[in-house]
């Protein structure tokens, strides 16, 4: 959906600036806030960013066609100019403006937490859209509208993409969409200019310590998209995972009501029970509001149980029968990426699975060795340029729960390989392990290692299909490395 054109006078009203210079009137038929992207008519985002300050490439934006600029310091150049306290922060508010505030023409929800958002917000579709709902997707498999994939390359894209993919979805009649929101997007304002009506809390365990630095300063990102759910459509609602520490803080925080689900606290909303445990799946039984309702969900592992249950509170709190939800859980095949077998022929499992921090390898790892008979095989590394304090913590649970490890490369990035696994080595003990750097050798030997009963599990990237070598992405699925290394050995 194309942006409405504006003039820049009748933008400024509506947010706060500190000054403007040049003509106002000028109209504004886009948004970028990189240079080379700018088109005719564009508003130029002049962002300071951690690596490069977009302020320096005004030249280069204004060439390219930009009629104006939103800037944090006025430029000695001829061409109307904003000033703002945050052209980050304020770039949302302003695309949301020229695409004629798209999330409030739709119900947005708004998924959040460490581990579990990929699949909530799968879960959620199929609820919707066994109801007739026509259903947006924003994250980390990147967009989809009424089930057509649109690729992406960060869990929540920059605001000005994220208000883009709301009008494209208004321009569709999407009534439901459902975004993942990282700590990040909160922390930098990548949804600014969006009127959540429904905020889904997973869990809150150790990641992106790079960034945020501390695991308080972590939660207090998260909590922005609960504080935040208030605006001219209502209801709001909080769905909140009863059982995790952070419920406390986030259920203070809340500007809405709150709804909470689990399964070891009794006070919880929605309550799991009779918890089954499959190498299937895992069948429970929601106890809620005096009512009960089996459910069956094809995914296995506790935090399957979890992801399930915020899902399930959606769909019953938005109105739908508990029946028909379930029936929806019931027909999920399974999430790309996520604890995805890969099947060949093979006497023996492979599950690929895009568990990167500590606590999601730890519940993975514990998945497939409750239904492994033989021995567990874990092939993982850790990333590069991200938070090195939990790479010897993973190191600990996957050798904790494993019979053999393969400790390999993930996306190393501009870090030594070499360096990366010597700290996650650092967590490892009493098993007996291997160090490759050459992820496809390393997936190789699982497979050629494997016997019958045994279970490889190949973490950390999950659906991805690159590897990132200093700046370069180069192609790589663990998916297909393994279906070739099967095949190698005669399986088909």
């Amino acid at each position: 959906m194309p942006a409405v054109p504006k003039s820049l006078s009748e933008i400024i009203q509506e947010i706060e600036v500190l000054g403007s210079s040049g003509d106002t009137g000028v109209v504004i038929k886009g948004m970028a806030m990189d240079s080379r992207r700018v088109e005719e008519g564009d508003l130029y985002a002049c962002v300071p960013g951690f690596k490069v300050d977009g302020h320096d490439y005004v030249a280069a934006a204004v060439a390219a066609g930009a009629s104006a600029l939103v800037v944090e310091r006025f430029l000695p150049l001829d061409v109307p100019q904003v000033k703002v306290v945050s052209v980050r922060q304020a770039m949302g508010a302003i695309a949301a403006i020229l695409y004629d505030r798209p999330s409030e023409r739709l119900e947005l929800i708004g998924v959040t937490g460490t581990n579990g958002k990929t699949t909530i917000t799968y879960l959620i579709e199929k609820i919707a859209a066994k109801q007739k709902q026509k259903v947006g997707i924003i994250g980390t498999l990147g967009a989809r509208i009424d089930g057509r994939d649109i690729p992406g390359e960060r869990t929540t894209p920059e605001a000005i993409e994220v208000q883009k993919l709301l009008g494209a979805m208004v321009a569709e009649k999407v009534s439901v969409a459902v975004m993942e929101v990282s700590s990040h997007a909160l922390d930098l304002g990548r949804v600014a200019g969006c009127e959540f009506d429904v905020g889904i809390f997973t869990n809150l365990t150790q990641d992106h310590l790079d960034y945020h630095k501390t695991m308080e300063e972590y939660l207090n990102a998260k909590a922005k998209l609960f504080s935040s759910l208030k605006g001219k459509k209502q209801p709001k609602l909080s769905i909140l995972n009863g059982d995790d520490p952070a419920f406390l803080k986030l259920n203070n925080a809340s500007s809405a009501p709150v709804v909470s689900y689990g399964i070891h606290n009794q006070e919880v909303n929605y309550r799991a029970e009779k918890v089954q445990v499959t190498s299937d799946g895992v069948r429970f039984t929601i106890q809620f509001k005096g009512d009960s309702q089996e459910i069956w969900y094809a995914t296995p592992g506790f935090f399957s149980v979890y992801n399930a249950l915020a899902a399930f509170v959606w769909g019953v709190e938005r109105g739908y029968t508990p029946k028909s939800v379930a029936e929806a859980l019931a027909e999920i095949p399974g999430v790309p990426g996520r604890f995805e077998s890969v099947r060949s022929g093979q006497p023996f499992q492979v599950i690929v699975d895009y568990a990167h921090t500590p606590d999601g390898l730890e519940n993975v790892v514990r998945t497939a060795r409750d239904f492994t008979q033989g021995r567990l095989i874990t092939v993982f590394g850790c990333g590069g340029d991200r938070d090195r304090g939990k790479r010897p913590l993973m190191g600990k649970v996957a050798s904790e729960g494993s019979d053999f490890l393969i400790v390999t490369s993930d996306n190393p990035r501009t870090e030594d390989p070499e360096l990366i696994i010597q700290e996650v080595l650092q967590g490892v003990s009493k098993v007996d392990y291997v160090a490759l750097t050459d992820r496809r050798e390393a997936i190789e030997k699982a497979c050629g290692m494997a016997k019958p009963g045994d279970t490889i599990l190949i973490a950390g990237k999950g659906h991805e299909t690159y590897q990132i070598f200093g700046t370069e992405v180069h192609p790589f699925d663990d998916r297909e490395v393994a279906r070739e290394s099967l095949r190698r050995l005669g399986y088909v």
